[in-house]
Order: C-alpha cells, then sequence, then structure tokens
C-alpha cells in the first residue's frame, strides 16, 4: 500500500511540475522565446516532453 501512496504522490509532483513548466514557456515574452528557438504556442508538448520525457 506504500508504494502505491508513493506513486500517486510522484505522478501528483510531475503534473504539478508540468503545469509549472507549460504555464512559464506560454508566459515567456514572444521576442525572448523566439530568440532562444522557442515557439510558446509549443509549451504543452516542450513541458511534456520535459516532464516525462
Amino acid at each position: 500500500m506504500k508504494n502505491l501512496f508513493a506513486q500517486i504522490r510522484e505522478e501528483a509532483q510531475k503534473r504539478a511540475l508540468y503545469r509549472r513548466t507549460r504555464d512559464e514557456i506560454a508566459a515567456m515574452p514572444r521576442h525572448v522565446a523566439l530568440d532562444l528557438g522557442i515557439f510558446p504556442e509549443d509549451a504543452a508538448q516542450m513541458a511534456r516532453k520535459a516532464v516525462w520525457g
């Protein structure tokens, strides 16, 4: 049972990290994002890859 709770907690932490990462990429000023080669529209995809691989 402890293992199940550990997995649930880990997934909740990953989901929170995903949301934070996605929101920060999306909120980045467009000129800064483009200088870095990032398209804010791809924020969800980039965050998903960063968190879950």
